[in-house]
């Protein structure tokens, strides 16, 4: 992924289904790429995520800085409204033993 803005998009997401879906096994994986694409190909680390009632912010390490980003809900939890809204599109298959 080559924009640091769109894996932080990307990332927070499928963060956001993550944690609303906990048993949710492919927002988990896909999580977990996001936020190994996130370390390995554009040096972040240590994010912390806080939101109000109109955004998410972001704050994290880039190449030696503390670095800050916003992003609208309304553009974030739109992948989760389109689950809850269709819940029976998004059936969660349970791992293979």
């Amino acid at each position: 992924m080559k924009s640091l803005q769109d894996a932080l998009y990307n990332w927070l997401t499928i963060k956001v289904v993550k944690d609303s879906r906990p048993d949710d096994t492919a927002a988990r994986d896909t999580t977990e790429l996001f936020e190994e694409i996130l370390s390995t190909e554009h040096g972040v680390s240590d994010i912390e995520v806080k939101t109000d009632l109109l955004m998410y912010y972001l704050t994290y390490q880039h190449a030696g800085e503390t670095k800050n980003a916003k992003y609208p809900r309304e553009l974030i939890e739109i992948m989760l409204d389109q689950i809850n809204e269709s819940p029976e599109r998004y059936a969660n298959y349970p791992e293979e033993d």
